[in-house]
């Protein structure tokens, strides 16, 4: 039975600093990813390709700096085809001018959770580095050439 993944990150920028990590390929590849294609408007292509993974789908709703909706799966995949789960990043201002940025991902089958749960949680405090202007460095679930 498909289930969610909620989490919730700070980070030290205003939510529309935040924002173009999200959508902008030369941003979001800072922190999770080595290619992206994004187009960010409402039905817009969205590709991302994550150590191997070929994210595949489209914005359902993008709602800068406060919202994006994206329909998420794996190329190839049977289990979970591209646009069939959700991706929902909500963005707010924090009271001490920041961001608080949750994420639900929505749809997922249960034997995704693991690896979904694990990789929000190592790609969202890469965000939270690159957004705040700090390198996050080479991504350690990449692998390595050799």
């Amino acid at each position: 039975m498909p289930t969610e993944l909620r989490h919730v990150v700070s980070i030290p920028a205003p939510p529309a600093a935040v924002f173009p990590y999200l959508v902008e390929p030369s941003q979001l590849v800072r922190w999770m990813g080595d290619r992206g294609r994004v187009e960010a408007v409402d039905g817009g292509a969205y590709e991302l390709d994550i150590n191997g993974v070929l994210v595949r789908g489209h914005i359902i709703e993008c709602r800068p700096p406060k919202r994006l909706v994206i329909a998420w799966g794996h190329r190839d995949s049977v289990e979970l085809p591209p646009g069939s789960s959700t991706v929902e990043i909500r963005l707010r201002e924090s009271d001490d001018g920041g961001t608080l940025l949750e994420v639900v991902h929505s749809g997922l089958p249960t034997t995704q959770l693991d690896q979904h749960g694990t990789g929000w949680e190592h790609f969202l405090a890469r965000l939270a580095l690159a957004a705040a202007g700090d390198d996050p460095g080479p991504d350690p679930f990449a692998p390595t050439a050799g």
